[in-house]
């Protein structure tokens, strides 16, 4: 089950996950995060306990979206032991977001 993250739960879904984290920065109204939702659930149900996928609706928290720099929707960042390791932006094919994960 996709993850929401809000700024009150950002510590413990995310910089506190013990497993690889994939975070989606990501506007309702935005046609690629739309796009990108099916590849990332796809991801969540096929990876389960291997990865987590989680999502920010930057309408609601444009706060942790500035701290996080994402200046476009979707973004997609990738966290490791409480670390970015990584970032995308714009739609994304399911191997390119695997290959950021190593998997």
């Amino acid at each position: 089950m996709i993850t929401k993250v809000t700024g009150e739960n950002f510590q413990s879904e995310v910089l506190e996950s013990t497993i690889p984290v994939i975070l989606e920065f990501y506007s309702d109204s935005c046609i690629p995060c739309k796009a990108l939702a099916p590849v990332l659930a796809d991801i969540d149900e096929n990876y389960e306990g291997k990865v987590k996928v989680a999502k920010v609706n930057v309408k609601f928290d444009k706060e942790l979206a500035e701290k996080h720099e994402v200046l476009a929707s979707p973004t997609i960042v990738f966290y490791e032991n409480g670390k970015e390791t990584a970032r995308l932006q714009g739609r994304q094919k399911k191997e390119q977001i695997l290959e950021k994960l190593g998997l």
